[in-house]
């Protein structure tokens, strides 16, 4: 059963992986992956947003996949319903990431499984802005 890493790894994906790619970030300022997004920019993180109906969000290029950031991607942050986290994993999985998380309510085990069997960090059903102020980051 998939466990997620405890605090210091959490604490070590937050201050030390600064590219983050944000699948399913959305451009309207009311949804949570933009306000994660735009939490992650505030704490330095270069934020990538995957959106396929995108080109900008939060005043920078989009792009459809996690195969079309031009450029490598520590970590992606997944605001898409469970039943597209094993794409997501095998995307960051394809192009080489270090660290697969997933939002508040979204948890796929196998793919969780899948990512860990291929060298990945996973943390599952979690929120960095939450883990931020629980870790007084």
């Amino acid at each position: 059963m998939f466990q997620n890493p405890p605090d210091s790894v959490i604490r070590e994906i937050l201050t030390n992986h600064r590219t983050i790619a944000v699948v399913g970030c959305s451009p309207k300022d009311y949804r949570d992956s933009n306000h994660i997004a735009s939490l992650l920019m505030r704490k330095g993180h270069q934020v990538i947003p995957v959106n396929p109906g995108h080109r900008e969000i939060l005043g920078v290029p989009c792009f459809r996949d996690l195969q079309s950031i031009p450029f490598p991607v520590e970590m992606v942050d997944v605001f898409r319903r469970s039943e597209f986290v094993p794409d997501v994993a095998n995307q960051a999985i394809a192009v080489g990431a270090k660290i697969l998380w997933t939002q508040l309510g979204v948890y796929h085990e196998e793919a969780a499984q899948k990512a860990i069997d291929a060298g990945l960090i996973v943390v599952m059903n979690r929120c960095p802005a939450i883990e931020y102020r629980r870790l007084g980051l």
